[in-house]
């Protein structure tokens, strides 16, 4: 894929979420030395990333983080990878990657079957503001 930013790692998140979404924006306040760009899951640019790595683009419960010609990550490994590089006490969750990815993703799901219960969800993706344009994949 030609138009991936090089040096940047890619966050592709539930765009009608509206946990996601305040998600993405503490990611953005927090990523102080600009590492991340985003994309919904349910954009094409979204669903192509996904099918590259043989995920399936329908199934949309899991944020996924790419580190392009690394790895990717899902669920709770990749909120925790996330967390590594963004500013002030956000770091420290990287600490909890000990606990066993069982463990973690159980939980990570429970709250993600219910996000949409409890949080709410959007008739349509997020549409960032101007100055946000530019950390969004089309």
């Amino acid at each position: 894929m030609n138009n991936l930013p090089e040096n940047k790692k890619i966050v592709l998140f539930d765009g009608v979420c509206n946990l996601c979404n305040d998600a993405i924006q503490r990611i953005i306040k927090h990523d102080k030395k600009d590492v991340f760009r985003f994309a919904s899951l349910q954009s094409e640019i979204g669903k192509k990333l996904l099918k590259e790595r043989g995920l399936n683009p329908e199934e949309l419960d899991s944020i996924i983080m790419i580190d392009p010609g690394v790895a990717y990550y899902r669920k709770s490994t990749a909120a925790l990878e996330i967390s590594r590089e963004m500013s002030g006490g956000y770091s420290l969750l990287k600490n909890f990657l000990f606990l066993p990815e069982g463990l973690r993703d159980g939980v990570y799901d429970f709250i993600a079957n219910n996000r949409y219960k409890w949080f709410g969800k959007k008739e349509q993706c997020m549409i960032p503001t101007p100055e946000l344009r530019s950390k969004f994949l089309d």
